[in-house]
């Protein structure tokens, strides 16, 4: 009887150590996270739709480079002034590389200096200007074909570049997995509002110190998501520095009707301060 019940633990602790890994392996990344947010009608209204804009500029150009996959990648690039290799990584939101991006990225390049930007395009050429679209953008785009053209990015821009990302909502978490996939190359990431990596292992190979910005307000990407990155950044003995608001998802965003200005500006001030620090 006593052999009977050693061996009928032994079984159920098999059972539930498989349940648990199964469990563990099933968990949706956190990009697939972020997608699944998409089908969410309280977070897809919770995105005001983005104010008419048109900017034109007189340095940034468009570009075409190679993503992994042998297909066409798409970007919006401002060379520096004088030879540099520094580059940071602009990833959009949810909308894609509009105007507003493009404007972003100029700005980065007047106040930081010495440094090349590149906007990188996730949709191939797709722009929503609906909430409706961008959520359906989200859903549709392929996570392999976002890789690729990431890396894609990472090669076009050579072994010798040290490699900045930055990224607002959707382009949050994709800022945080560039600083991933660049590796040694890596060299800061600031994700605004964005779903942060889970994966302690992950994390535990950032190259990179991380200044993550994030709303107090935010009923998706919430304060206790936060805290949890905050933990596993230190599980992993990385460098993460929070800049937290009382304010909504997507604050500083100045397309959106809820854009929070004196938010958005020392958020901003804090992103200048973490790249110069480290460009120079």
């Amino acid at each position: 009887m006593k052999n009977f019940a050693i061996l009928a633990l032994s079984l159920f602790a098999g059972v539930v150590a498989k349940a648990q890994q199964k469990m563990s392996c099933c968990a949706p990344s956190a990009t697939e996270a972020f997608s699944m947010l998409a089908s969410d009608k309280s977070f897809v209204n919770s995105h005001a739709e983005p104010l008419p804009f048109t900017y034109h500029s007189a340095v940034g150009k468009e570009i075409v480079f190679h993503a992994t996959d042998g297909s066409d990648a798409y970007g919006w690039e401002i060379h520096s002034v004088s030879p540099s290799n520094d580059y940071i990584f602009v990833i959009h939101e949810w909308w894609g590389l509009n105007d507003y991006i493009k404007q972003e990225t100029e700005k980065l390049w007047k106040d930081i200096g010495h440094v090349n930007v590149i906007a990188i395009d996730l949709y191939d050429r797709k722009v929503a200007a609906t909430r409706d679209d961008a959520a359906k953008l989200v859903q549709e785009v392929r996570e392999d074909r976002i890789i690729s053209i990431l890396k894609g990015a990472i090669n076009y821009v050579g072994p010798r570049a040290k490699i900045y990302t930055i990224g607002w909502c959707f382009g949050g978490g994709w800022s945080l997995q560039t600083t991933l996939m660049a590796g040694k190359q890596a060299a800061g990431c600031v994700m605004y509002y964005g779903m942060p990596e889970k994966d302690v292992e992950k994390l535990k190979t950032l190259h990179a110190d991380v200044l993550g910005i994030f709303a107090n307000k935010d009923d998706h990407i919430t304060p206790k998501i936060v805290d949890d990155f905050a933990a596993n950044m230190t599980l992993a003995g990385k460098k993460l520095t929070l800049k937290r608001y009382d304010a909504v998802h997507a604050f500083a965003n100045p397309s959106n009707p809820d854009y929070d200005k004196a938010a958005g500006d020392d958020a901003y001030k804090a992103t200048l301060a973490f790249f110069k620090a480290r460009t120079r």
